[in-house]
């Protein structure tokens, strides 16, 4: 070959990498790590993730890992600095507590895209988060606790007192009350996202107080087996938790995190990764709710049904105010309705809630 061609050899092959997008990350097979505050289990937050997981695994040929019970400390920045080294460039973690430290991870290793979950803190060039608008589902399970309490009394075992946590709360007791205005609404505290003992025995001291149906934000299905074996009500979370109490369990919220992670992948191997807080819903699937258990009533999955099209279609609107707080202050006004900034910043519970509020924690 002449001096010439082998110039022009060198310059189609030069052309021809610069045209493969995403460099080394899509010329091979994605490798992506997922970080769990909890084991993957059998339902909940944890177990919904790790379906999205195994999903890329089998849509887009990714090798994945992952770390389970993962604590929300300085010991997950030395957990993502391992996978990093390893090779996985992309790194799913899988908790509100992640996110300072991930952005800490993310100014070191400007190559590695970090998708965060719970209502965004903070962003840089390689980091974003994506959360659902929990309050929907939440305020649908309200309408139906509300309508199936026969002891006008509904308990919620509730996590930790985060904006992830506190809008869904609140959201869950406003449905309780547009079903049932007579209805009293108590919250017990676990300060753990999983834990099961303890939050089998918050349910059960909520059962003790009158309560005979038993919400939860846990990521595990021991309020719902408290639920069932007292005989009384349950909404779950995150994920169809019925094998659990098949008799108790009412409904509950949903997650389908596989169309979002997929799309995720495929955009930073596109090269086109969007740094930003995401939020789905009802309307794009990323919440739904479980199937509705058969003792629930025709007309209350009738209103149940028209009040989640109303919430797609802007019709309903679940903080429209007045609200007020627990102590009483005026925090949505009448006929004003909260923006996303204001419901994903959310501090406080509202009116009427029996139990401690957040800043009492």
């Amino acid at each position: 070959m002449t001096r010439q061609g082998i110039r022009g050899f060198v310059l189609i092959a030069l052309l021809a990498a610069m045209l493969v997008p995403g460099d080394t990350l899509a010329q091979a097979k994605p490798k992506v790590a997922f970080v769990y505050t909890g084991p993957i289990g059998d339902a909940g937050w944890t177990f919904q993730h790790d379906i999205a997981r195994r999903h890329l695994e089998q849509a887009l040929g990714a090798e994945t890992t992952y770390i389970e019970s993962m604590p929300e400390t300085a010991d997950a920045v030395r957990v993502m600095e391992q996978l990093i080294q390893k090779g996985y460039k992309i790194l799913f973690m899988t908790s509100f507590g992640y996110q300072k430290l991930s952005l800490e991870v993310a100014k070191k290793h400007p190559d590695v895209f970090i998708v965060g979950t719970g209502p965004g803190i903070g962003l840089a060039p390689n980091v974003k988060t994506m959360y659902g608008r929990i309050w929907e589902p939440r305020y649908l399970t309200g309408l139906i606790a509300g309508k199936m309490t026969k002891s006008n009394t509904v308990g919620f075992v509730a996590a930790h007192p985060t904006p992830g946590v506190l809008p869904g709360i609140n959201a869950f007791a406003l449905g309780v009350w547009a079903a049932n205005p007579q209805a009293k609404v108590k919250v017990v505290w676990t300060r753990t996202w999983y834990d099961p003992p303890k939050e089998k025995a918050a349910a059960k001291a909520l059962i003790d107080a009158g309560a005979d149906v038993i919400a939860q934000h846990q990521d595990s299905p021991a309020p719902v087996q408290a639920a069932a074996e007292a005989g009384k009500y349950a909404i779950g979370n995150n994920s169809n938790m019925a094998p659990f109490g098949p008799k108790a369990f009412l409904t509950g919220p949903v997650y389908d995190w596989r169309p979002l992670d997929e799309a995720n992948v495929k955009a930073i191997l596109a090269g086109q990764f969007k740094s930003e807080d995401y939020y789905g819903g009802l309307s794009d699937g990323l919440l739904s709710l479980a199937p509705l258990h058969e003792a629930i009533p025709d007309s209350v999955k009738k209103m149940v049904e028209q009040a989640r099209q109303d919430i797609i279609s802007g019709k309903l609107q679940v903080f429209k105010g007045p609200i007020k707080d627990q102590e009483g202050t005026l925090r949505v006004p009448a006929g004003e309705v909260m923006s996303l900034k204001d419901i994903t910043s959310t501090r406080w519970l509202v009116h009427g809630i029996d139990g401690p509020s957040p800043t009492a924690q």
